[in-house]
Order: structure tokens, then sequence, then C-alpha cells
């Protein structure tokens, strides 16, 4: 299971989590790192999109702490349901939500926590962030991060 942050513009339209720009790194780099996008349970840790008018699109604002927590329930709902082996919070967002504020991406990502949401539970930067980098370099280099995390991840899983 991966836990982003909100749905974006697109996946607010389509119903539907990570299915823009983001979703489609999210899938290429997951199959770059060998797991299979279809056996990938997505979703987000708020379930609306928060967002502010600028001319005609909706610009994306990080939801509060409120917002977070009024959707607690749907998450914790749906790791029940599904019972994933490992779960991922991606970005900062996800990973407050399911490790609490300690958790810092930069300097926890592609490691592991003791929870008792999952067997594993990690986290890792949102694909987003990916997208963000400043140049081609930067974001080459962000991707290669990406998935060598993801890379991890299947690695762990492989001792199930």
């Amino acid at each position: 299971m991966l836990v982003g942050e909100q749905p974006g513009d697109q996946e607010d339209i389509a119903g539907e989590p990570f299915v823009g720009p983001t979703g489609q790194l999210l899938r290429s780099a997951l199959e770059e790192a060998g797991l299979d996008p279809a056996e990938v349970f997505l979703t987000n840790a708020v379930k609306h999109f928060k967002w502010k008018p600028q001319g005609k699109r909706r610009i994306h604002e990080k939801p509060n702490r409120e917002q977070v927590l009024a959707c607690r329930l749907w998450l914790d709902e749906e790791i029940e349901s599904v019972k994933p082996a490992m779960i991922v919070a991606l970005g900062a967002t996800a990973a407050g939500t399911l490790l609490g504020s300690a958790a810092k991406v930069t300097r926890d990502r592609g490691k592991f926590f003791e929870s008792t949401l999952a067997r594993y539970v990690s986290l890792t930067v949102h694909p987003s962030s990916v997208l963000r980098a400043p140049d081609s370099a930067a974001r080459a280099e962000a991707r290669r991060a990406f998935v060598a995390d993801l890379k991890t991840f299947r690695r762990k899983l492989s001792k199930i």
C-alpha cells in the first residue's frame, strides 16, 4: 500500500488516486523497481482536494491537521480492508499521518518503523517532488533515488 497526501486536480476529477502526471511517474518507477503497479494499493491520507483558484486552474494547497485527522478513519478502514504486508508513506503529510511528526522524509526515507499498521512500514518522497525538481538533471537524480527506495521496498517484500 502506498499512501500519498491528497488527490490532485486530475485525481479529484477522476475520483481515483494517482491518475495524473504524478501517477504516471509513480507507475513507471514501480515497474522499473520490479514492482507490479496492479498489485500495489494506492490511496491518500486526505480524501479531498484542497485547492485555491489561480485563473482557470485549481492549485494544490497543503491540507491542515484537522483535515488529515478528519480523513484518518477512512485510511484506517482501507488498511484494515487491504491488510497490506507493507505500507509506504509518500511524502511528509502521509508520513506524519502514519508515523507521527517525528518522522522526517529526508532523514528517514527507506528506513523501516515498528508499527501495528502492517508488517513493514516505511516512507519515501512523494513522486510529485520528482516532477518539481528544478531542472532535468535534478529530476533525473530525484527519480533515480525514488526508484532506489522502491527497490529497497521490493527486496524487503521478497523476504516474506
